[in-house]
């Protein structure tokens, strides 16, 4: 996955989700907003220091780019759990939903851009282009933990009738295990979801352990049925390449967010 352009926005475009006549979909970097330092400059996140003006103008900006509308952007205010708001008819106001306490977004409605804002995170996009519905959801090590990839999923398979043979994914940047160390109740939480510790994590000292986000993701998806050839990963590590993303880590909390975003298309005619 590489990073492109498409007017003013520098982002990644994942080649396994390109159906070009269902969905939109890309995962930004932090250039060509209207934010200053240290969220220079396309911050999309709510929850940060930076003038909501300056956030509000960088969304506009983005759903603009990509043929959408602002009043029709939907981020939450992600907690780090595992719940899902689902879009599953027309709305006259999406605004409220920018308050709601969850970590995804699952919609069939048409022209409706969603988006997860992350800055170590690991942004994961879902679309199933049969059924025409799309997910966009924030995992870090909680979400991770508490198996909100393969929950995406089976919202899919069993509120819209999705196969699982025809379900894609998306993963975007996120801090690499080069430099995400964790230590022991991020293993216990992991143990306790029972995704295989060993397969995902490497010893990195006493008590500490790097951690591929990625990796686990993936693992989800494949145990919920999903193709590891339908399976896309970015795999740059957002802590590492300063130039081009935000990271919460590396920047000692003072930080914008890069969002993984998808939009689905009106149908032809």
């Amino acid at each position: 996955m590489e990073i492109t352009r498409s007017a003013n926005i520098h982002y990644l475009a994942p080649g396994l989700l390109g159906a070009p006549n269902v969905s939109v979909q890309g995962f930004t970097t932090r250039h060509e907003g209207v934010s200053r330092a240290p969220y220079n400059s396309l911050n999309l996140g709510a929850n940060t220091f930076d003038p909501p003006h300056n956030v509000q103008g960088n969304r506009s900006l983005l759903a603009r780019t990509f043929g959408g509308r602002v009043d029709k952007f939907v981020m939450v205010n992600q907690c780090h759990g595992t719940d899902i708001l689902v879009i599953d008819e027309p709305n006259p106001d999406f605004a409220h939903f920018q308050k709601l306490g969850c970590d995804g977004i699952i919609t069939n409605q048409p022209q409706v851009m969603i988006a997860v804002g992350v800055a170590d995170c690991l942004p994961i996009l879902l679309l199933d282009p049969v059924r025409r519905v799309i997910a966009a959801l924030h995992a870090g090590w909680k979400g991770t933990a508490g198996n909100i990839a393969a929950k995406g999923v089976e919202s899919l398979v069993t509120l819209f009738d999705s196969n699982r043979s025809d379900i894609l994914a998306a993963f975007g940047p996120a801090i690499g295990p080069c430099c995400y160390e964790v230590d022991e109740p991020v293993k216990q939480a992991f143990n306790s979801s029972g995704i295989d510790w060993s397969k995902v994590a490497a010893v990195a000292g006493r008590g500490k352990w790097r951690l591929d986000l990625a990796a686990a993701n993936r693992e989800q998806l494949l145990a919920a049925g999903l193709s590891g050839a339908h399976i896309e990963t970015a795999g740059q590590c957002v802590s590492c390449q300063h130039d081009w993303f935000f990271s919460y880590r590396r920047d000692g909390g003072e930080t914008g967010r890069q969002a993984g975003f998808i939009m689905l298309k009106p149908l032809a005619g």
